[in-house]
């Protein structure tokens, strides 16, 4: 286990809870009446519930920013960092962000806010809805260290949503090849879009090659298969699950961020 997931999240396998913002500025979906004051107003609600369901962590991400981009406008970034300032003296647990899908501009929000952790595609060849998807990690890393950021953790999803690996090795050999070539803290499956499951074989597969790296569900984690995940894996992270009817676009449900918990810790023994 790498000493940035160590010192974040300790030993536990952590649960962690999804903070989706609502679609940004310059972005299709932004609402210009609720403007940012909707935007921190919607965020504060949904940090305030996963924090009192008792998630690990959370992670701010901006999932309602479709169609989404590979180069991020600056915009997007730069709101999410006064966002995430507004709402800083409310949080209490490790926080991570994800800006879809430019490891740039995530490396760029972490160290503006102060952020433990980043997921991203660091590595791979894709074709997506996005068009061709090329992702550089020693970029990505050369960047973090720049901005003086060793410390922060980052978390390879190498399964991405929306897209299909060009690459023809199997699973368990691209993120075997990823931990040796690009020094991940951690490794993240995903199933084929948000909210839907990577198959529990493709979890067990990357394990097994992956021993000593700490390997996470990354979507489509439920109630029903939490207890299964993490009989497998070193944590996960979740979104739609815990909302409103269990819609990716809804507010985080307390009851269901609540239930959800006590499962995870009835998994992981207490």
């Amino acid at each position: 286990m790498s000493e940035n997931f160590r010192r974040v999240f300790g030993a536990t396998k952590p649960v962690i809870g999804m903070v989706h913002f609502g679609a940004l500025p310059g972005s299709p979906l932004f609402d210009g009446e609720a403007g940012l004051e909707g935007l921190i107003e919607g965020i504060s609600k949904d940090l305030r519930a996963l924090q009192a369901a008792g998630f690990d962590a959370v992670m701010f991400g901006n999932e309602n920013d479709r169609p989404y981009e590979l180069r991020v406008d600056p915009a997007s970034t730069a709101t999410m960092a006064y966002a995430i300032g507004c709402v800083r003296h409310e949080i209490t647990v490790p926080f991570g962000v994800n800006v879809l899908w430019d490891p740039i501009s995530s490396i760029a929000l972490a160290t503006a806010t102060g952020a433990s952790f980043v997921r991203e595609i660091m590595t791979g060849t894709y074709a997506s809805d996005m068009g061709t998807w090329t992702p550089n990690a020693g970029a990505t890393m050369r960047y973090r260290d720049r901005l003086g950021r060793r410390d922060l953790a980052l978390l390879y999803n190498i399964s991405a949503e929306f897209a299909w690996s060009l690459d023809q090795r199997s699973l368990p050999d691209r993120a075997r090849s990823a931990v040796f070539s690009s020094i991940p803290d951690a490794i993240l499956v995903s199933g084929t879009i948000t909210g839907e499951a990577a198959a529990l074989a493709d979890l067990e597969a990357v394990k097994k090659v992956l021993p000593d790296m700490p390997v996470l569900a990354n979507t489509g984690v439920k109630h029903e298969t939490v207890a299964d995940v993490l009989r497998i894996c070193d944590g996960c992270i979740v979104g739609s699950s815990l909302k409103v009817d269990g819609n990716t676009w809804n507010a985080v449900d307390p009851q269901r961020a609540a239930e959800f918990m006590r499962l995870a810790r009835a998994a992981r023994g207490g």
